[in-house]
């Protein structure tokens, strides 16, 4: 399968649009075309015992969850070990694509699979992502009328010199009984000031103007973090065996909320892969599970009530590859060799 074929089926199973602006997504590192991708290899992390293996089992494209690249490089040498990685990977031909913070959002995402962790439940994103195209172009519209032609025209050419304006539409109108022209018209904030210091001057045309905030709509069952309500009350304890369960591990880190005990019962679970604390910050639940918190919004949960479990950070990611293999194998009609490597582990251990 042809690297770009490839790259543009990954985007369409994750849009990159629905990735957090501070992310760094998509393709990271190519190798100069033509590229055929035999076999396509899924890691949370690209470490350089990772990369060896991905050599090893001659990878054409290493799929990261984590962006290796994510600081700009200045270079690339032999010095630093995420240099390395690049070095390594142009030397053997092996692309690098990061989806991140995308496969957090979409629905069939990182986060839905940790859902599965508290058993049956229904779940809502805790901050919905909002479509990427709508509106267009603007972030407000503004609509005035008018009855005099010839100022209008002034008016209009003006307008037509600020930067940062689209979308504007002249349409005949009747007003209260009276023939007249509806202006309208989409603009950055920064325009929008400009636009309202020129329609000021007219008294007439500033009575009568409307300024509208152009929001985008939510996307159903997208975005970060979820919000799980369990169809049955469940021990704390009981759903610390089924999170340990589900993510293979012998043991998570647990803060029990103030007035609460092993036994309390938990109806409404906050969740957020990887880094929780700022996503689950103020949400209000009987439990929150996420892989690291800071020291003090653990605090802030346990003095609120709310027990927390810790699960180390990629800890809460990793056994989404395996899932991820099966649906993607499905999503690109089984034309590649798609594997989960067998090095990857989360940098943590108990001693």
């Amino acid at each position: 399968m042809d690297l770009r074929e490839l790259v543009s089926a990954l985007n369409d199973f994750a849009s990159l649009s629905l990735a957090e602006s501070w992310d760094n997504v998509g393709l990271l590192v190519e190798p100069s075309p033509p590229h055929t991708v035999n076999t396509l290899f899924l890691t949370n992390d690209l470490t350089e015992e990772v990369m060896e293996e991905a050599v090893q089992k001659k990878a054409d494209l290493i799929l990261s969850y984590h962006p290796p690249i994510f600081t700009p490089l200045k270079r690339v040498t032999w010095k630093t070990w995420k240099e390395r990685l690049v070095v390594r990977a142009l030397e053997h031909r092996i692309g690098i694509y990061s989806p991140h913070t995308a496969y957090d959002a979409i629905p069939h995402g990182v986060n839905n699979w940790l859902t599965k962790g508290l058993g049956a439940c229904t779940s809502v994103p805790l901050h919905p992502s909002t479509a990427p195209s709508c509106p267009a172009e603007g972030t407000h519209r503004v609509e005035f009328c008018a009855d005099d032609t010839e100022h209008l025209d002034t008016v209009l050419s003006k307008i037509k010199d600020i930067q940062e304006i689209s979308c504007l539409t002249t349409l005949p109108a009747r007003v209260e009984g009276e023939e007249q022209t509806r202006v309208t018209l989409n603009c950055s904030q920064k325009a929008l000031l400009e636009v309202v210091a020129l329609l000021s001057q007219n008294s007439l045309l500033y009575h009568k103007t409307e300024i509208l905030l152009l929001q985008k709509p939510l996307l159903p069952h997208t975005g970060m973090g979820r919000l799980c309500t369990l169809s049955e009350p469940v021990s704390l304890s009981d759903v610390i065996e089924r999170i340990k369960s589900h993510l293979k591990l012998p043991h998570i880190r647990l803060a029990v909320g103030m007035g609460k005990t092993l036994e309390s019962p938990v109806k409404k679970a906050a969740l957020c892969a990887g880094s929780g604390s700022s996503v689950l910050k103020g949400m209000e639940a009987d439990l929150y599970l996420t892989g690291e918190m800071s020291h003090h919004d653990v605090l802030d949960a346990v003095a609120n009530g709310i027990s927390v479990i810790l699960c180390e950070h990629s800890n809460t990611e990793r056994g989404f590859l395996s899932e991820l293999r099966d649906v993607l194998s499905i999503h690109v009609q089984n034309k590649i060799n798609i594997i989960v490597s067998e090095k990857d582990r989360d940098p943590l251990q108990v001693a």
